[in-house]
């Protein structure tokens, strides 16, 4: 049976989609998670929550124990996880508000922990591919339940991942979208990676909620405006979550 991990992202913490919420707390070998896990059921179907920058969003991006989440997510039984984010939009068809199935990334973090593998075992490393980091059955069901709901969406997009929590200079913006990136944000690729790592089909809804700084007709990215397009839009994300879980 399919237990479901949605770890959210900015604006979208505590979304009201439980039956029967409660808390739990799970302690790693990574350390604790950003947050206590919140347990409930959608639809008969058992979901957990992970608030990614804990649930007053009081941790920096780099500051996220990305480890202990995933390790949480998975000794609490996730089957699945489903992540949400807030992204910059590097393209110009990418509006506000749009929403973006993430299928690749490109990581330009510099400090973070990407790996459960700090040593190997003798004449044995391991190497996990990524080359499609995104899981298809995944990311499909996430597109039919867009067209379903005719949201604004894009069923393809590459992420950049930043560290953070500083926003990108005009000319980094510019470079990401000529190394081929659609969206920016500060935490999606480190989240992938380890669940690729730790054997959990991960799939990524991300909203557009600005156009980073590249795009000179618009005012440069603030976090009160990123925050201000998501919170305006969460009912379209949750609407989203709320009718694919039943389907994974």
């Amino acid at each position: 049976m399919a237990i479901i991990g949605i770890i959210g992202g900015s604006g979208l913490d505590n979304p009201d989609i439980f039956s029967n919420p409660r808390d739990e707390k799970i302690a790693t070998h990574w350390g604790e998670p950003s947050s206590p896990l919140k347990r409930g059921t959608v639809d008969g179907v058992e979901v957990i929550l992970l608030a990614r920058h804990g649930r007053e969003h009081t941790v920096p991006p780099t500051q996220v124990n990305y480890r202990a989440n995933i390790a949480a997510l998975k000794e609490a039984g996730c089957t699945h996880i489903i992540a949400t984010t807030a992204v910059g939009s590097l393209r110009e068809e990418i509006r506000r508000g749009d929403l973006v199935i993430i299928d690749q990334f490109i990581d330009f973090t510099k400090q973070r922990k990407m790996t459960y593998h700090e040593s190997f075992e003798p004449h044995n490393p391991v190497h996990c591919p990524m080359a499609d980091p995104y899981d298809s059955h995944l990311r499909q069901i996430l597109i039919d339940q867009c067209r379903l709901l005719r949201f604004p969406f894009h069923e393809h997009g590459t992420v950049v991942t930043i560290e953070g929590p500083r926003f990108s200079t005009r000319a980094e913006s510019n470079m990401f979208r000529i190394l081929g990136a659609d969206i920016i944000n500060m935490s999606i690729a480190t989240e992938t990676a380890l669940a690729n790592e730790i054997g959990i089909p991960y799939a990524a809804i991300a909203m557009s909620t600005d156009y980073d700084c590249w795009c000179s007709d618009e005012e440069a990215v603030s976090w009160e405006a990123i925050l201000k397009v998501f919170t305006e839009n969460a009912a379209r994300v949750t609407a989203l979550l709320k009718g694919v879980i039943c389907k994974i």
